[in-house]
């Protein structure tokens, strides 16, 4: 006979056990229900503590000021750098009271949490709640990249928990689970998901926004908001009634943020000066931040200008912009392209370091010798007439000759003709040589001597150059390496050799500056000059203030012409808009160095006049010295009178330096490249001044001083 059968437990008492196991399972190791033999096996087989220093995160490219510039996954996941004082202390605040109240009291179990979280099992319908998980456990599950909650898990999580603790500092957890927390996809950490999702550094978030990015790690994928934005409001909610129930926020401020609409899509991450960053991450492939000398503000800035006039140009047409500080060769930005992921203007082509044809912007060294040299002033004569130099033969950009011009007139109105005339007098080797003194690298030809063409554009260089040379001018001829923080191949000289003498350079600023501005710009406020390269590929604007120096290109990447293409057209307006969006003011330029002369024409030494050319009268090109200014025989009115007087400057011209200057037979001055020196006379009355060459050749006038 069989006998009565023993009811069988309700579902609800299956539910009770099994609560109970989950307790009597957390509370095991405080029990000694596991031999210690078992906890040793267990926390043998625990992955390492990770480092935070050495944290595999994703590269981050930031500006000068730290700024995020550009970031660069690892191992296909999102997960940016960060520490707790990078994190808005209200977010903090509140996924402690939410998470792990006891966070700062525990040593990485709260066993209240898991008797309450063996209640929420049962509650649930055997469904597990919480977990009781503190959030040393949950860095322990992160840094196992477990997901389960087995029990056996949870007892391992105990375990691991018990070994940070001992290992690791409360920031130091708390900072591994703000760079390992998953946010859904492949994004890690809470910096990563705060770009993600509101375009932001984690620094300021909102009570709504922290509440999500405390709600969106307990279910990565099913709270997503470009997946389920409903899933995630009802989350975050959530999380704000807890805590106005913990008393941490108000339920007035629970409720506005319960307003604030969720984001329904990942936003892209920051990829400003994105051809540097990527060069900086070849140069450094380990490094996990690297600084660029970018102003984050101003790259913008300029990124969206390059962008906005390349599409009015055409959609194969191309922007590069280059700003430089001048004092110290900073690359405050750098647009390599109108769009890095364009591909009808192939915007991975970084243009600032293609080699082009750079028109006529090398005029202005041309000139900047002939003033060094003692051959001409802004305001000589020269002429702008049909000129054959054996085969070549030059013409102006208009084809009209303009007769007898000054040589103002024929730098602002960048007439070709009176170019290469001073060209050929100046020699295109010393021009080339000049130029690589200002840290340019100009590819000739097949590598052949440099002609004529040169001084036209017949000559490679970068937009990178360009702002070089240029920033050499600004400084009175002295030149200064251009680095951007990461590429700086050799340290800067300590004395480099002048690029132009401060006179010459401060002429040609002088004259730059009255070149007439396009239609959005105003005269005189910055010194700068355009260019065209031959069959309209390439436009350019390069200009300068008293601080900083900008350059600019437009064209094709292919090199492809665009008809119409020019630099007063299309490069110049966004020079003078690039200036626009300097934070500072204009800066002043450099004041005129001593031995300047501000004259008109007719007041001009004889020699200065007008523009001769070394060859005229068949005079053989290696020339011996002879003193440009003052002339022989004449009266200079130094102030003598006065007491105070100016100092007199000699100038030099032909001749081989270096130069050794003597006044009535004793030297005053010898230097390696100048062709000018100042002499303070005693007071007034005759002298001698003489100048010897390299080669011992020698000139000599005399002069009366008062």
């Amino acid at each position: 006979m069989i006998g009565p059968q023993k009811p069988r437990p309700s579902p609800r008492w299956r539910r009770w056990l099994a609560g109970g196991a989950l307790a009597v399972a957390a509370l095991g190791l405080a029990g000694g229900l596991y031999t210690w033999q078992a906890i040793g096996e267990i926390a043998a087989n625990l992955p390492p503590t990770p480092d935070i220093e050495t944290l595999p995160v994703s590269t981050s490219v930031v500006d000068r000021d730290g700024q995020l510039l550009r970031a660069f996954t690892t191992d296909g996941r999102w997960r940016l750098p960060v520490t707790v004082d990078e994190v808005d202390r209200h977010f903090i605040d509140m996924l402690i009271a939410y998470e792990d109240q006891r966070f700062e009291e525990h040593h990485g179990i709260d066993w209240n949490s898991m008797v309450r979280a063996a209640g929420q099992f049962v509650g649930a319908g055997g469904r597990i709640v919480s977990g009781g998980s503190t959030l040393t456990m949950q860095v322990a599950r992160l840094i196992e990249a477990e997901r389960t909650r087995s029990m056996g898990a949870k007892v391992r999580q105990i375990i691991h928990a018990d070994m940070l603790e001992r290992e690791l500092s409360k920031e130091q957890i708390l900072t591994l689970y703000l760079s390992l927390a998953p946010y859904g996809g492949n994004i890690e950490g809470i910096r990563a998901a705060s770009l993600a999702y509101f375009g932001k550094e984690p620094t300021r978030l909102t009570t709504a926004e922290a509440a999500l990015l405390v709600a969106l790690p307990q279910s990565p994928e099913a709270r997503r908001p470009d997946r389920d934005p409903k899933a995630a409001e009802a989350g975050r909610n959530m999380v704000l009634d807890r805590l106005v129930g913990q008393g941490v926020i108000a339920a007035e401020e629970a409720e506005a943020a319960k307003k604030e609409p969720i984001p329904t899509a990942r936003r892209e991450f920051p990829m400003l000066a994105a051809h540097m960053a990527e060069k900086a991450v070849k140069a450094r492939p380990n490094a996990r931040e690297i600084s660029l000398t970018v102003d984050r503000r101003l790259q913008g800035a300029l990124e969206k200008l390059g962008a906005t006039r390349a599409t009015r140009l055409g959609p194969k047409v191309s922007v590069a912009i280059v700003v430089a500080d001048q004092a110290t060769g900073d690359i405050l930005a750098s647009v390599g392209s109108a769009g890095f992921l364009s591909e009808q203007s192939n915007g991975f082509v970084d243009m600032t370091q293609a080699l082009r044809s750079p028109g006529s912007t090398l005029k202005p060294m041309i000139y900047g010798l002939a003033f060094e040299l003692g051959l001409a002033h802004p305001e000589s004569l020269i002429e702008d007439r049909p000129t054959a130099f054996n085969r070549y033969v030059p013409v102006n950009f208009d084809g009209f000759s303009r007769g007898t011009v000054t040589i103002r007139q024929a730098l602002t109105e960048s007439l070709n003709v009176p170019a290469v005339v001073v060209l050929d007098a100046v020699g295109t080797a010393r021009l080339v040589a000049r130029l690589r003194r200002a840290y340019a690298n100009p590819v000739l030809p097949d590598d052949t001597a440099p002609g004529l063409a040169v001084g036209l554009g017949g000559v490679g260089v970068t937009l990178r150059d360009l702002v070089s040379i240029y920033a050499s001018i600004a400084r009175g001829g002295t030149p200064v390496r251009l680095h951007d923080g990461v590429s700086l191949d050799t340290p800067a000289d300590t004395d480099p050799a002048p690029v132009l003498d401060p006179s010459a350079a401060w002429y040609v600023t002088n004259i730059l500056r009255d070149v007439p501005p396009p239609l959005n710009g105003s005269p005189g406020r910055i010194a700068y000059k355009t260019g065209t390269s031959y069959g309209y590929r390439d436009a350019w604007a390069v200009g300068y203030d008293g601080k900083t120096v900008i350059g600019v290109w437009v064209g094709r990447p292919d090199g492809a012409p665009v008809p119409g293409l020019a630099g007063i057209t299309a490069a110049a307006p966004i020079l003078f808009e690039s200036f626009d969006r300097l934070s500072a003011q204009t800066a002043p330029f450099r004041p005129a160095p001593p031995g300047v002369i501000v004259a008109s024409n007719t007041d001009l030494p004889e020699p200065l006049k007008r523009f001769r050319h070394p060859n005229d009268s068949m005079v053989a090109r290696d020339a011996p010295p002879q003193i440009a200014f003052p002339g022989d025989g004449v009266d200079v009115d130094l102030g003598l009178a006065s007491g105070d007087g100016r100092p007199l400057t000699v100038k030099v011209r032909n001749g081989v330096p270096p130069f050794t200057f003597f006044a009535n037979g004793a030297p005053f001055a010898r230097t390696a490249f100048a062709r000018q020196n100042n002499w303070k006379p005693d007071g007034p009355g005759y002298v001698t001044l003489s100048v010897v060459d390299a080669k011992g050749r020698s000139d000599l006038v005399r002069v009366f001083v008062e």
